[in-house]
């Protein structure tokens, strides 16, 4: 029986899109429409994580319930569709993607509806299998069950699957599903926070996908 050949499942905001300062940004908007206060980028991938109310409502040292994320949710993307014009890719996305021999998809916890057109805008559509993004109208939530979703979509087994993310949500997903994480440290998460995760760290994400080719080796596919 021939094996079933590894799939690569990317994230998209702080992976592919390098996004962190307009994150930053509009989630600052949102701290100082209740009042709260500024948080830096390097606060923010120190503290950042999900469910993202959780996040929230320790930086505003508040309960965060689910009208008051919801209101505060959609501050934030309206600020963020606002300035997503300012976005470029990371570095040397496009190189990674190409480095990668066998099938990868894109899954994000953007909505949907936005994320498939700024994919195509990139012209990176035909890099991959499926584009999923978020379904919901609210955000935040952790990101394992849309995984599940999209590998069942797909018709991949977790098994044969390498997420490559920059969140120990991504990694945490990963691990529901029975498959592997590289965590790229370009993204929203303080690197220091993936190394000592427990999974490979990579500081390009042509390096991640060189790790995530080693993950699959090691795993004898």
């Amino acid at each position: 029986m021939t094996p079933a050949r590894p799939h690569l499942v990317w994230d998209w905001n702080g992976t592919l899109l390098n996004d962190l300062s307009l994150v930053v940004a509009s989630t600052n908007v949102a701290f100082a429409s209740v009042g709260g206060p500024v948080v830096t980028p390097d606060e923010h991938r120190v503290r950042f994580r999900r469910p993202v109310a959780d996040y929230y409502a320790e930086v505003l040292g508040q309960a965060v319930d689910a009208e008051a994320f919801a209101r505060l949710d959609r501050i934030f993307h309206d600020a963020y569709r606002s300035g997503l014009t300012t976005c470029e890719l990371a570095a040397d996305a496009r190189t990674a993607m190409a480095s990668w021999s066998g099938s990868q998809s894109l899954l994000s916890m953007w909505f949907h509806e936005e994320l498939v057109p700024t994919v195509h805008t990139f012209g990176l559509t035909g890099h991959f299998t499926r584009v999923d993004g978020l379904r919901a109208t609210v955000g935040g939530d952790r990101k394992a069950d849309s995984l599940q979703a999209h590998l069942a979509e797909l018709g991949v087994d977790g098994g044969d699957v390498v997420l490559i993310g920059d969140s120990i949500d991504d990694a945490d997903a990963a691990r529901a599903v029975g498959g592997r994480a590289v965590l790229y440290t370009g993204g929203f998460t303080d690197p220091a926070r993936l190394r000592t995760s427990g999974h490979p760290v990579a500081d390009t994400l042509t390096e991640a996908v060189a790790l995530a080719g080693r993950e699959v080796n090691s795993a004898g596919r």
